[in-house]
């Protein structure tokens, strides 16, 4: 299994398109850092406009890296699904275009062994791309801005994270994401079954997230409370509840503590579910499917 692994990352790291998304990344969050770091007040003062009238708001203070990383991952996690596209889309259908996917199915390996392990590639692959989201901005944002409490607005409340208790929640949120883009990695995956042409399910992918993600902002009472909450799209920004901490009885933050861990915890499963049911759904297809090219 881990010899299949590494020779399914190999083949996925060796092409140089697989970069691509790793190059967006960076310039996309190297943007958004100049940007805050030459006129992050502007963008603060229209964040908290809202307050800006009750509430003396010191915004040198609140401009830290950890602030401008929520910016970023508020930013960039909706085009990351689309990145994460790309390789789980062309694990499979590329495989057929090349003529080499009848060569894999007629080696000593079970079908549903070699669909776990390039399904498992494209996991390592959204890791790999996670961790360098991370890096570029948490880390680099921590270097270029310093760190001190966060400070989240909420409607018209303002909440304060202390610095001590911010790091974990990153860790908790990248967790998450990791699982979000993951529900992604296996929807191209299962459409990349179907194709012999990875053009197809990349597409396809791209298209049904945004469908579904303007579907899940869509407020219509009786789909509010019956179709919406099923959509997988319903649930990949559920890692922002991490950063909304439960209150005392003065209103302050409790360290240690998120609002609405039940929630998050509900949101994960749904996205369990879906990785479980496109996963299987892609095994059960390729173990029928005749392998022509």
């Amino acid at each position: 299994m881990w010899t299949l692994l590494r020779i399914e990352l190999f083949k996925i790291f060796r092409r140089p398109r697989t970069y691509i998304p790793f190059g967006a990344i960076a310039a996309m969050i190297l943007i958004i850092q100049l940007g805050l770091k030459f006129d992050g007040r502007s963008y603060l003062e229209l964040m908290m406009s809202s307050l800006s009238d009750s509430f003396f708001i010191p915004y040198n203070m609140i401009m830290n890296g950890y602030l401008v990383a929520f910016v970023i991952l508020n930013t960039l996690l909706i085009q990351v699904p689309l990145l994460v596209a790309l390789v789980a889309g062309d694990i499979i259908a590329g495989e057929a275009n090349m003529g080499t996917l009848r060569l894999l199915a007629i080696r000593p390996v079970s079908r549903t062994r070699l669909l776990l392990v390039k399904f498992f590639a494209s996991v390592v692959y959204t890791v790999a791309l996670l961790v360098w989201m991370a890096v570029l901005s948490l880390f680099l944002s921590m270097l270029l801005f310093g760190t001190n409490d966060m400070m989240i607005a909420r409607n018209t409340v303002m909440e304060q994270i202390r610095s001590s208790d911010v790091l974990w929640r990153y860790i908790a949120a990248f967790g998450y994401a990791t699982v979000a883009l993951s529900t992604v990695a296996a929807l191209a995956f299962l459409l990349s079954v179907f194709a012999d042409n990875s053009i197809g399910p990349i597409v396809s992918t791209i298209s049904i997230v945004i469908v579904l993600t303007i579907l899940s902002e869509m407020r219509i009472p009786l789909y509010d409370n019956t179709v919406k909450p099923w959509l997988f799209t319903s649930h990949m920004l559920a890692w922002k509840g991490f950063f909304y901490s439960q209150s005392d009885g003065q209103g302050a933050a409790i360290p240690g503590s998120v609002e609405n861990l039940p929630a998050i915890l509900r949101s994960l499963g749904i996205l369990l579910l879906y990785i479980l049911g496109f996963v299987t759904a892609a095994i059960v297809s390729f173990k029928k499917k005749d392998i022509l090219s």
